[in-house]
């Protein structure tokens, strides 16, 4: 059985923090790889600032370079209008064989807005997901955060859900589950190397060295 995670979002630009999450979600869930989704239009974003979608995808590619866990698809930079994840899970499960699982990865912010995505409650129907919590340092933290999403889950997608510690899943009896799995705090912020970047201030260390090479060279950000 192969086990593929999709991860989208803007990558503007990808970063250290996107990398290691991935990784992390990939070594924890045993999945064969992880893929980066970068969007063309983003919905639920501000497109002012956001480099040209060939560049991020430019930019990925280099970052994931030599690491064969990691992929990259361009299907939502051919796809016009905005960027639904409804449409690009529907993408990938039209390739699904018995032999493939595909798992939707996203942080714990951009979940706790899913219910004003397009068609989110089929999104539920279709895929399961990963959602990263990025917990503090004690364990009053970390259950807050998980009782906020399961508040969340019964509250906003449908009545029913449950935790099973034993996975750290929210099951229901009809739609796919919700992992939750903690991934490293790593503080990078695309926005903050954005202004570093404008600014000439170093990014070295935040976005691996051919990345920032790339944003120098196409004088991104400026």
């Amino acid at each position: 059985m192969k086990r593929i995670g999709l991860l989208g979002g803007t990558f503007n630009p990808v970063h250290f923090g996107h990398l290691r999450s991935a990784v992390e979600v990939q070594t924890g869930f045993a999945l064969d790889s992880v893929c980066f989704i970068p969007s063309a239009i983003p919905p639920h974003k501000n497109s002012s600032g956001v480099a040209d979608a060939m560049d991020r995808l430019e930019m990925i590619r280099m970052a994931i370079s030599n690491c064969s866990a990691l992929t990259v698809s361009d299907v939502e930079l051919k796809r016009s209008g905005p960027s639904y994840t409804i449409d690009t899970v529907k993408h990938f499960k039209s390739f699904q064989t018995d032999q493939t699982d595909f798992y939707l990865i996203m942080g714990l912010d951009a979940f706790l807005e899913i219910d004003t995505w397009k068609s989110f409650q089929e999104l539920f129907c279709l895929v399961p997901f990963i959602v990263m919590s990025r917990p503090g340092l004690n364990y009053e933290d970390s259950a807050a955060e998980l009782k906020n999403l399961g508040d969340f889950l019964n509250a906003k997608i449908s009545k029913g859900y449950y935790f099973t510690k034993q996975d750290s899943c929210y099951m229901h009896e009809v739609n796919k589950p919700v992992y939750v799995f903690e991934v490293s705090r790593i503080d990078i912020s695309s926005t903050n190397i954005r202004r570093m970047a404008q600014k000439g201030e170093p990014i070295c260390f935040l976005v691996p060295a051919n990345v920032e090479l790339f944003i120098k060279s196409r004088e991104l950000y400026k």
